[in-house]
């Protein structure tokens, strides 16, 4: 059930130990305030509606994937181009510069770095040579030229998770500082009591993914208990990728968020290696991979020491660029809520332009993210559409470097040009279908947010219906810009359309997004195309703005679901900032 504005922060005190008597008259309260009020008037939004069309989408796409924008590199010409282009469409449709500064931009501090890697390791009476990067991939997230790490003990921390909450601990008061620690990949498979053939859903989400799974959250981990190096673990099932997915982009220009000390609370070494080497490793180290692996499922299990040592030498190419992040708001017509906001994103960044290539050099990037893009252009024209303006106000943020790890989004939320306390919700778009409208809407990481609720009441005046994602163990929910919304607390929901097109065969859409992935994504060939059919992407973002509308105009602010680890994070931010 989604919370009344009015009873947030004696909520969020809930949160930090209520007695039960208070908590029964909120929640009595909570019912009967919830049971009268109506949902916002929708009967006004056809002129709105009717504006998103397949013929804009498909105009704006084209512009954004052209060769001009030389596949919108973050800190190239594409850049250029793509921000003017972005801006100039949001002041057409006269909107307000989302910058308080008074400006359409907000400047996000980036470097880029090329590792030049060296490694090896040492165990027993063995000299383990790692080619890269067929072997392993390292770098270095610190803004130095060159990182050493010598002869340092290596330990096995199995998934590499501290998670309280599931009485988890991997480390068990190991002190890791100077040490190079080597994990898995995702969350521990745990099976469930009554059925080995099942996961157990109450640790770490089953079959689901939790961001403990994540390789961010494992690098993060690391570099809090101070480890000299943290590599993980290749495996094609488990990561949802082969290790041709990690090379690729490792082995290449990479990009960071810039900050005061230069990224030295990052771990001096990031690396992946492959199974087929981490398996050489622990045989020269007298252990039996498979055997530590099987008991890294277990809550007791304990790290342990290799009897190895690893050397790494990176020598970093390093540049400094000021990418930026496009942002427009709608102001609220409500002088009480004007100040709280609801955030529409898309990524307006691609993979750019490879001039080692001959023939075709550029990553046209159309359906991943133009499409997205153009998405959102049409939801900010559609909100100005409106005879009245919603009560509260609408971003709407164009960040960059999604394809680089999220950087745009996540410096949005860790420096937010408005409260993240009074941002009731984030509403994110990549990849719009281009295949046609479906029966149904995937909600990627369901069961996490009351936004759902407000989605599957708004699908349903649609004629379709919500599902959950078809493939939770792939972690979806944490791959693109909504989630670094999430991890600071905010509300955030992305979905897609579902795997039911309407009048196709039930196969249809699964084949067509296999071959999509096959052939097109991430390659030079995701260009626009004659045979798209882009009215089930129209429908998509006729549902994100009904959705926008309904939470910018209701009475009601919406939160995590009970279970979601989003929760404590929304719960805490609402209670400090009403004490």
């Amino acid at each position: 059930m989604r919370r009344p504005i009015i009873l947030i922060a004696l909520l969020g005190g809930f949160a930090f130990g209520c007695n039960e008597n208070a908590r029964q008259v909120a929640e009595d309260e909570e019912q009967e305030v919830t049971e009268t009020q109506a949902l916002p008037d929708t009967a006004n939004l056809t002129p709105a509606l009717s504006s998103i069309t397949t013929d804009d989408i498909l105009k704006h796409t084209k512009v954004l994937a052209s060769d001009a924008f030389e596949g919108r590199g973050p800190g190239t010409i594409g850049e250029d181009s793509t921000v003017n282009y972005l801006v100039r469409q949001f002041k057409q449709l006269g909107l307000q510069p989302g910058n308080p500064n008074g400006t359409f931009v907000q400047e996000v501090p980036m470097f880029g770095f090329t590792a030049q890697p060296k490694a090896s390791f040492t165990a027993g009476n063995k000299t383990i040579n790692l080619n890269f990067p067929s072997d392993y991939v390292a770098v270095s997230r610190r803004f130095v030229p060159n990182v050493e790490v010598n002869n340092s003990d290596m330990v096995f921390v199995g998934y590499g998770i501290v998670a309280p909450e599931y009485g988890w601990d991997d480390y068990k008061g190991l002190d890791v500082k100077g040490k190079t620690i080597v994990m898995l990949i995702n969350d521990p498979p745990i099976p469930a009591a009554n059925n080995s053939g099942e996961l157990d859903s109450t640790m770490f989400a089953g079959k689901g993914m939790t961001y403990y799974g994540r390789w961010t959250y494992k690098y993060e981990i690391a570099a809090e208990k101070g480890a000299a190096a943290a590599i993980i673990i290749h495996e094609t099932e488990p990561a949802s990728y082969p290790y041709e997915v990690v090379s690729g982009s490792w082995s290449r220009e990479n990009f960071d968020v810039s900050n005061a000390n230069k990224n030295m609370d990052k771990t001096a070494v990031e690396a992946w290696i492959t199974s087929e080497k981490a398996k050489e490793l622990f045989k020269a180290s007298g252990k039996n991979f498979d055997q530590l692996k099987a008991a890294a499922i277990k809550k007791d299990f304990k790290p342990v020491p290799l009897n190895a040592k690893a050397n790494f030498n990176i020598k970093n190419t390093l540049r400094e660029i000021k990418s930026k992040n496009v942002i427009a708001k709608l102001e609220g017509s409500d002088p009480q809520l004007k100040d709280e906001y609801v955030v529409y994103t898309a990524h307006w960044d691609h993979l750019g332009k490879d001039t080692k290539l001959k023939g075709d050099q550029i990553y046209n990037g159309a359906l991943d993210n133009a499409s997205g893009t153009a998405g959102l252009i049409e939801l900010a024209e559609a909100f100005t559409k409106l005879e009245q303006k919603p009560k509260r106000s609408i971003l709407f943020l164009a960040v960059t470097a999604e394809e680089k790890g999220l950087l745009g989004s996540k410096y949005y939320a860790e420096n937010p040009l408005y409260p993240l306390n009074k941002t009731l919700a984030n509403i994110n778009m990549d990849v719009l279908n281009a295949y046609g409208p479906t029966e149904d809407v995937i909600v990627i990481g369901h069961g996490n947010s009351e936004l759902e609720d407000i989605l599957e009441e708004e699908a349903s005046a649609q004629n379709r219906h919500i599902i959950p994602e078809t493939s939770p163990e792939k972690g979806s929910y944490y791959r693109s810009d909504h989630f670094e919304f999430a991890k600071q607390g905010v509300p955030a929901l992305y979905s897609k359309s579902g795997v039911k097109a309407k009048g196709q065969a039930a196969d249809y859409v699964k084949k067509w997004q296999d071959k999509y992935t096959a052939d097109d994504y991430h390659k030079l060939s995701d260009e626009v195309r004659d045979d798209w059919n882009l009215q089930g992407g129209v429908e998509d973002v006729q549902l994100f703005f009904r959705v926008g509308y309904r939470v910018a105009n209701g009475t009601e602010y919406p939160n995590w679901k009970d279970g979601s680890e989003f929760k404590a994070r929304r719960d805490k931010m609402l209670f400090q900032t009403n004490n």
